[in-house]
């Protein structure tokens, strides 16, 4: 007589099964990566064949760029969540620890790296005695480099005390600094441009790290109601964050490359073929917010939103790398 086990069959099912929807989510970010492959290697592909002249130190300044817009999106997401939590009825006490004192300080040592770039002359230092500290009060970037050293360090501090909520200003004083350092006094209606930059870094920062802040809560409140309520409302905020991110980028865009010149641009140009990668990876974080707010509005279970809400933030990392890797990159010629 053979001598079976009555649970292996529901075992093997059971080991086998796989959480609705990952399947998808994962070709999602297979099929879209891709599009965003040659850029991410670092700047030598998007340069080859542009004629244009890779500048020393171009890959890590791309890295430091990447760290900082990361850094400042980490805690400008708390904050908007936390106080989209408060509003939530019978929302659980609990919150996850805040990451935001981690993150400050990851952004002052990256904007301290890249001050240090602009205090040698936009150059690489080879050593500590080629940085001149006091040449950076003598020029408009090397303030604005100084204003971002400052204010994380303000904001590191202000998340480490019992006020946490005063890293706004902080945080807000860089956001400023970085629309500003964008677009130099000789670029084309440059208040403009830093107008349009202060929106648009102002409103990633809002989706990147308000949508990681929402997941953790998820995770924290586990199977709660006030759970897809939450993710209910970070979504509706969502919507109008995404418009206004496209239309901001459309816009400076278009600044930077005239329609006339813009699809040579885009493959003729370093910049424009990172660009590209950018429209292409936001077009897929687009298809699965849309997915997201989907299942929200019509699963039996709202919060199977999660899923591809996770491959969301997986994309949109990517799109924080490109982003750095876009502003160490040459600005192209408005032909």
């Amino acid at each position: 007589m053979t001598l079976t086990n009555p649970g292996a069959g529901r075992t093997g099912a059971h080991r086998g099964a796989r959480r609705p929807g990952t399947g998808r989510a994962t070709a999602v970010l297979v099929l879209v990566a891709l599009g965003a492959l040659i850029p991410l290697l670092g700047p030598s592909p998007a340069l080859h064949g542009t004629g244009e002249a890779d500048a020393p130190g171009t890959g890590g300044i791309a890295l430091l760029r990447t760290v900082l817009f990361a850094a400042l999106s980490i805690p400008v997401g708390e904050l908007f969540v936390r106080r989209l939590a408060r509003s939530v009825p019978g929302a659980p006490g609990t919150l996850p620890r805040s990451w935001s004192t981690v993150a400050n300080s990851a952004g002052f040592v990256a904007a301290l790296a890249l001050a240090s770039v602009v205090a040698t002359g936009n150059l690489v230092p080879g050593s500590p005695a080629d940085v001149d500290v006091g040449g950076l009060y003598d020029s408009r970037d090397g303030k604005l480099a100084l204003l971002e050293v400052n204010g994380f360090l303000a904001a590191a501090l202000c998340a480490a005390s019992a006020r946490p909520a005063t890293q706004v200003w902080p945080l807000a004083a860089i956001v400023v600094a970085e629309a500003l350092r964008a677009h130099p006094t000789t670029e084309y209606s440059p208040m403009i441009g830093s107008g349009l930059t202060l929106v648009h870094l102002t409103c990633a920062s809002l989706w990147v790290g308000g949508l990681v802040y929402a997941l953790r809560t998820l995770k924290v409140w586990q199977r709660a109601e006030a759970g897809a309520a939450l993710l209910g409302r970070y979504a509706r905020v969502a919507a109008a964050l995404l418009a206004a991110l496209t239309a901001t980028g459309v816009c400076s865009s278009l600044r930077r490359m005239p329609p006339e010149t813009i699809l040579a641009q885009l493959t003729e140009t370093a910049y424009g073929r990172v660009l590209l990668a950018k429209v292409i990876l936001m077009v897929g974080v687009a298809a699965l917010a849309l997915w997201a707010r989907i299942r929200l509005a019509r699963a039996a279970d709202p919060l199977s939103a999660s899923s591809p809400a996770r491959a969301e933030v997986y994309l949109l990392a990517l799109v924080v790398a490109v982003s750095g890797l876009l502003t160490a990159l040459p600005v192209p010629i408005r032909w």
